[in-house]
């Protein structure tokens, strides 16, 4: 009966301005309307960074930027979900309208630019959450700020009691400058401070745990800058790697007056381009570093190429858009079906079996 409600309601949300809609969406599941996501099966569930996840599947930042929701989108299915970005000052971020739907490419333009409630807003819903699944805090920094660094070190600070795992946001296009962060020296100079920082809160507090950290990266880094950035990332010893943020790429729209639009792109037309720079991630790594792999999942076929590409979870968010909350039913049963055709035990079998032919794909 509910599932059948939200597909209803699923074209009447299209037809709103996208943020009334996402608002809308919050406040359902806030109230605890939302169809479950299907069950969880032993050969989904993996231990990654020491943290158990009882399935790949993680709503994306961008979400649930204020932590408003974590329980109900545990309950309703996923294995992990990220809370942010969120910076240390509450900031309303670009004008509006800032969110565009290209309904036949299936994928949005935002340019939203870090709106959020600052850390404590934040702060204050997560304190006494409970762990139904992993929870990752997104951190970034706020748009006039001083120090970035110091932000992102700000950041750890705060939510280090309550985080599972970190994402560190520098490829949000919609920030200015925020992307140079990802620069060989610009790496090393946040990674540097933010590496101490945790070092020092795992010194000064007694019993305090070790919360590994991922990087997000930008999907448009070019070929020949990617393994200079490989390595920083691998020198101070990251934890993960999301791969990846939104795309400034129109390449190949249909929508081409709503492509003019600034901002980033997401969902299905970043697919191949944020799946090969996973894959090859994956190879310039040697799958020695978990990755997160993000962009354009929309169906069972394309969650598990993220997989074979290299990632060991995978994220949402655009896909949820068009397809419904049935997309996370039909993921699950697409992996567990690709389990029981190749007599795998786990879903981390499949992990990077084609990030070689991912790695070799031309990408217009």
């Amino acid at each position: 009966m509910l599932k059948g409600l939200m597909t209803l309601a699923r074209p009447a949300l299209l037809a709103l301005d996208p943020e009334k809609a996402h608002e809308l969406t919050l406040r359902s599941l806030e109230q605890g309307i939302f169809p479950h996501g299907g069950q969880n099966d032993h050969r989904l569930e993996q231990t990654v960074w020491g943290l158990r996840f009882k399935n790949p599947l993680g709503m994306a930042a961008g979400f649930d930027k204020n932590g408003r929701v974590t329980g109900p989108l545990f309950k309703m299915g996923f294995g992990f979900c990220e809370a942010g970005t969120v910076t240390p000052l509450p900031q309303d971020g670009n004008p509006r309208p800032r969110v565009f739907r290209l309904i036949k490419d299936r994928a949005v333009i935002n340019r939203l630019g870090f709106n959020n409630q600052g850390h404590d807003a934040l702060a204050a819903r997560l304190v006494s959450r409970s762990h139904e699944g992993v929870l990752s805090i997104n951190i970034g920094a706020n748009k006039d700020s001083a120090d970035r660094i110091e932000d992102y070190c700000s950041g750890l600070k705060r939510f280090y009691d309550v985080a599972d795992f970190f994402t560190i946001n520098i490829s949000s296009p919609n920030t200015p400058g925020l992307r140079d962060l990802q620069a060989p020296d610009e790496l090393d100079a946040l990674l540097g401070k933010l590496m101490q920082v945790r070092a020092q809160i795992i010194d000064d507090e007694e019993e305090a745990p070790y919360r590994p950290v991922a990087v997000k990266l930008a999907p448009d880094i070019d070929e020949e800058t990617l393994p200079a950035i490989i390595e920083r990332l691998q020198a101070h010893k990251v934890d993960g790697i999301i791969v990846s943020n939104t795309t400034l790429s129109r390449k190949g729209l249909e929508d081409q007056k709503t492509a003019e639009q600034s901002g980033g792109l997401s969902g299905r037309p970043l697919f191949e381009r944020s799946t090969r720079m996973l894959a090859r991630t994956f190879q310039l790594t040697e799958g020695t570093i978990p990755l997160i792999g993000v962009g354009g999942i929309d169906s069972g076929e394309s969650a598990l190429a993220k997989l074979q590409a290299g990632a060991s979870l995978i994220e949402l968010y655009t896909g949820l858009i068009y397809e419904g909350p049935s997309l996370l039913t039909n993921i699950k049963r697409a992996l567990i079906r690709h389990c029981e055709e190749n007599d795998y035990s786990s879903i981390s079998q499949v992990i990077g079996t084609k990030a070689d032919e991912w790695a070799a794909k031309a990408i217009s």
